[in-house]
């Protein structure tokens, strides 16, 4: 849990199994809810939890932040077609406001550009 934690701070976005997602989805809302608490004690519980300090660092001054006013669900699952090799179901798990803002920096970037 700790390594795809902090890859999804890291990412904003991962591709794992859907049991993965679905173990994954409490510990970083819990991760996410220290993190919004903001103190000492909640950041060091954070990287007893996690374990890399970039990723507590990135939690803290970054993701948290966007969620000040949102009183839980911070992640969706989205699920994915069969992995090849051993067909286990596969799926997105992201952060709901991260992604949401990326897309719309997507669209408005690429309205601007002149088509040739």
């Amino acid at each position: 849990m700790r390594n795809l934690a902090a890859a999804l701070i890291h990412e904003g976005r991962i591709h794992t199994t859907v049991a993965k997602a679905k173990n994954l989805r409490p510990y970083i809302e819990r991760l996410i809810t220290l993190g919004k608490r903001g103190d000492l004690a909640a950041r060091r519980l954070v990287f007893n939890r996690l374990g890399q300090k970039e990723a507590v660092h990135k939690l803290f001054l970054e993701i948290a932040p966007r969620f000040t006013e949102r009183p839980g669900g911070y992640t969706r699952i989205v699920k994915d077609n069969y992995r090849p090799g051993d067909s286990a179901p596969m799926a997105y798990i992201e952060f709901v406001e991260g992604v949401q803002k990326e897309m719309v920096k997507k669209k408005k970037s690429k309205s601007l550009m002149p088509r040739l």
